[in-house]
């Protein structure tokens, strides 16, 4: 045995005294339990010296109570204020501005505090790589139960069969989900076609700039040709769509975008998506949540896989999700068959092992968990309504936009989200972008019909209808946004549209400061899921 490993037994070893700081303090009080004891000896225990009873001795083996390593400094147990006091106070400001603040990022929502709850939980102690069933460690029983739970949970949300759908919750996120398909489906160099990011696609369907830059692992690892808008409407250019895949004959086709306010025409994607041979992908991040409440058309009608996130307006932890069909395959006129055989699917195993082992390790099952309690959620008539007064929110706040005669790409919004032009106004998005946040609103500037320069905002409605806001609340947020706007546009003509003079102008700026009171008062009036203020 190798001396460093010795267990053995020294005879003629003491123990050291116990202010001898040789002996590194996780230790030390092993060394002071045994100063009180004559009778004993001592073994060589990770290099330390330490005294155990022998036979003989009346004392119990192990105290009723054990005091854990690292316990002179009791840091388990300690709350977030006492343990890491600056963090804890970084947080406490992150909470304030939620609180205050208007959150309009269409990507983003407010959890509650159950899932806070699961997401801050002993389940991230766990190491659980592989599939249920068939974990690499042991002692996942409980785990495995968590993960099948949330699994079952995700089909029943989105009112789907297990034997013609299966699903896996351990993505990361929605691009890691993305990844594991192509991985799973796809070799190296196999063509993809997505709508362009520019046209309100995502990065992770496949891009690269005029210059031949590589920007997305999509891109950078298959070959990628993306479809548009139509430059004057804002609606996908179906037509051209078609003719693009034509020619490019991709493995995959994916719909679903992270910018684009109206309908997607499924129908319309699966005859291309047959007439080409391509597995139809959707990336439904963003309308996961209409999705499931059926407030929007279904991809799962016709599409063969479908991505998602779970933080978006489904209001889960931030995560991804992957449902992919299985079983019989159904009878298509004119459809070129190039994944699985002529009868059944076989996505399962595919993207099963491209998550683990070939692209992630352990899933983290503290989101899981979350996960599975927001999935409950989903599946209520609560959450319907929910999802309801979201459209019309959007609908409301769209209207109360174009009555003050501003630009809306395609004229409106069919979902949870609006595009609203502001080259009209001689607006800087970026500009615009920084005054909305100096006021505590938060939206974010975006590409508009397909150009590559972003031309406007893009808003959403969950976060504050999660809040609690309401149709005549979302007319009182366009006035902000009006108010926002007015500002934009004098500190432009007052300091210029550059960055570095823009911002100058909004210091000590009055307008600023009136506009941010009024959106503090207004939010500090609403409720807020998850914590208590």
């Amino acid at each position: 045995m190798e001396p460093g490993l010795s267990l053995g037994l020294s005879a003629s070893s003491t123990a050291a005294p116990l202010n001898d700081t040789s002996v590194p303090w996780r230790f030390r009080h092993l060394k002071e339990e045994e100063e009180e004891e004559d009778n004993g000896e001592t073994i060589n225990f990770m290099d330390q010296r330490v005294k155990r009873k022998i036979e003989g001795h009346q004392q119990p083996c192990f105290p009723s109570k054990r005091v854990a390593m690292d316990s002179s400094v009791g840091w388990w147990n300690q709350p977030l204020g006492v343990a890491d006091p600056q963090i804890f106070e970084i947080m406490e400001k992150e909470k304030r501005r939620q609180f205050k603040g208007i959150e309009l990022i269409a990507s983003e929502n407010f959890v509650c505090r159950a899932v806070m709850e699961a997401l801050g939980s002993h389940l991230s102690n766990k190491y659980s790589e592989g599939m249920p069933g068939a974990k690499y460690y042991t002692g996942n029983q409980y785990i495995d139960e968590i993960e099948l739970l949330c699994c079952q949970r995700a089909l029943l949300a989105f009112d789907l069969h297990p034997n013609n759908w299966g699903v896996n919750v351990q993505p990361y996120s929605c691009t890691s989900a993305n990844f594991a398909v192509y991985t799973g489906i796809l070799h190296p160099g196999d063509r993809i076609m997505g709508m362009d990011s520019p046209s309100g696609g995502h990065l992770s369907h496949g891009y690269y700039t005029h210059g031949g830059k590589k920007v997305s692992a999509a891109s950078i690892f298959f070959e990628t040709l993306p479809y548009k808008v139509n430059p004057q409407s804002g609606y996908i250019d179906y037509d051209k769509l078609e003719e693009k895949a034509m020619d490019f004959r991709p493995k995959i086709l994916i719909c679903g975008g992270s910018s684009y306010p109206r309908e997607w025409d499924y129908a319309r994607f699966r005859q291309v998506a047959d007439k080409c041979g391509a597995v139809l992908m959707c990336d439904m991040a963003h309308i996961s949540g209409l999705v499931a409440a059926k407030e929007v058309a279904s991809p799962f009608d016709y599409c063969d896989i479908v991505t998602s996130t779970t933080h978006k307006s489904l209001r889960g932890p931030r995560g991804g999700i992957i449902f992919y069909r299985r079983g019989a395959k159904p009878r298509r006129q004119g459809f070129v068959l190039n994944h699985g055989d002529d009868s059944n699917y076989d996505f399962e195993e595919k993207i099963n092992f491209a998550l683990y082992p070939s692209l992630q390790g352990g899933p983290h099952n503290n989101h899981i968990a979350a996960l599975a309690i927001a999935l409950k959620q989903v599946a209520t008539p609560e959450y319907k309504a929910y999802m309801q007064q979201v459209k019309r929110n959007a609908q409301s706040l769209a209207s109360a936009l174009l009555r003050r005669n501003f630009r809306l790409v395609t004229g409106g919004t069919d979902n949870h989200l609006l595009l609203w032009d502001l080259t009209a106004l001689g607006l800087i998005d970026r500009n615009y972008e920084k005054v909305c946040e100096a006021c505590h609103i938060t939206l974010n500037k975006c590409a508009i019909y397909g150009s590559i320069s972003p031309g406007g905002v893009r808003i959403g409605t969950p976060a504050m209808t999660s809040r609690g806001c309401l149709e005549e609340d979302f007319e009182t947020i366009a006035d902000f946004l009006l108010r926002a706007a007015q500002i934009t546009s004098i500190v432009q003509r007052e300091h210029g549209k550059s960055c570095k003079d823009f911002l100058k102008g909004l210091e000590n700026n009055k307008d600023i400061s009136e506009l941010r009171n009024r959106v503090e008062t207004f939010s500090s009036q609403l409720a807020m899921p998850g914590f208590d203020t």
